[in-house]
């Protein structure tokens, strides 16, 4: 589904800066040293401070899109996206980074993987309130008027006349589950385009905690693994795009860019994970981008489950296929956590607690 084309982006604007001039009076040779030892003090002592206060992956809003000396991509004009940009905005926090996640009609059923996501927010530890900044895209009308029945943020991706629609279930690498698959990279380019960080995350991710704590300050591109070797920088990693938090830079758009050009190297039929997981030491390095691969005992799934409930930020149905399938499997996994939370502290503190084995996606 060609939802845009490279040629679709807009025109970036120029940032211009004022010119400012300051006057001082007096004689500042006498100034000058004064003034560099005050300065001096006052950055030892912040060093200092962040040294001694902050976890080296703690994501703070105030400090998730500093670092590296990444460009913010400068917002286009062009009125397609003006919709899209209004409605980012809207569902932003504070530093620009929007949570986001796609629905068909299918998916967007009563009782089917919409109302399974949106409750894991609700039943996690201190993660109700990231629902002011998910955004839902709608690949159909009647995916769309469900979301707006339950969610503040949503927003139609609107077809080209003569694709394919994408309302129904779309199994695992047909044709149009392909086509569906590398739209959405496209789209996320289009995010990130518009001057965004996004953390995409797939409807079949449950949410218990804020993984944004896990996400380094210094990472370009955060994503989940299939299975998780141990070293978040390891290129030998699975990764899995149905987690993946990235952030709005120069270098990270060209890191699109040359994720789908690549796809003309590999096999007729090979979806974008594929190539990620092939390709990515050779994306990152020519991007310039620090990738870094998230722990399964924080961001994992079926294909990796995390054994303590106590580090658990998302559970994500992976390794599974089949939309009925999924819906029972997380159903038993929302009901695990809630045994969880209403245990005693010190029962918690002891641990023992395990996940239902995901019966009917796991064999």
């Amino acid at each position: 589904m060609a939802l845009f084309s490279d040629d679709d982006a807009a025109h970036y604007q120029t940032r211009s800066s004022k010119n400012m001039t300051c006057k001082a009076r007096g004689d500042m040779s006498k100034l000058l040293p004064v003034a560099s030892f005050f300065l001096g003090a006052a950055l030892t002592a912040a060093l200092v401070f962040l040294n001694a206060t902050m976890d080296v992956n703690w994501r703070p809003s105030a400090l998730a899109s500093w670092g590296n000396g990444a460009q913010p991509v400068p917002k286009p004009k062009a009125k397609p996206f003006a919709e899209l940009a209004e409605v980012l905005k809207n569902a932003s926090m504070e530093d620009g980074t929007v949570i986001m996640t796609s629905i068909n009609r299918a998916y967007a059923a009563p009782g089917s993987l919409l109302d399974l996501f949106l409750e894991s927010f609700r039943l996690g530890e201190g993660t109700a309130h990231l629902l002011d900044h998910v955004l839902i895209v709608a690949v159909d009308p009647g995916a769309l008027q469900r979301c707006r029945s339950v969610h503040r943020h949503c927003y139609l991706l609107r077809r080209s006349p003569g694709s394919v629609d994408y309302s129904d279930e779309k199994h695992f690498m047909t044709k149009d589950y392909l086509d569906m698959m590398w739209g959405r990279n496209r789209f996320q380019q289009t995010i990130l385009e518009l001057g965004f960080n996004f953390l995409f995350t797939d409807i079949d991710i449950m949410w218990f905690r804020n993984p944004l704590r896990h996400i380094a300050i210094t990472s370009d591109i955060a994503i989940a693994s299939d299975v998780f070797n141990g070293d978040p920088e390891s290129m030998g990693n699975l990764p899995n795009g149905g987690f993946l938090y990235v952030r709005a830079a120069n270098r990270t758009v060209d890191f699109y860019r040359r994720w789908r050009r690549a796809r003309q190297r590999f096999p007729e039929g090979s979806n974008e994970q594929e190539i990620l997981g092939r390709a990515q030491g050779e994306l990152s390095r020519l991007a310039g981008v620090r990738m870094q691969f998230l722990d399964t005992a924080h961001c994992g799934g079926f294909c990796q489950l995390s054994g303590d409930m106590g580090r658990v930020c998302t559970l994500h149905a992976n390794c599974c296929t089949g939309l009925a399938n999924k819906v029972h499997d997380l159903r038993n996994v929302l009901k695990d956590w809630r045994n969880y939370t209403a245990a005693a502290p010190e029962d918690r503190r002891r641990g023992g607690f395990r996940w239902t084995r995901p019966g009917r996606c796991i064999h």
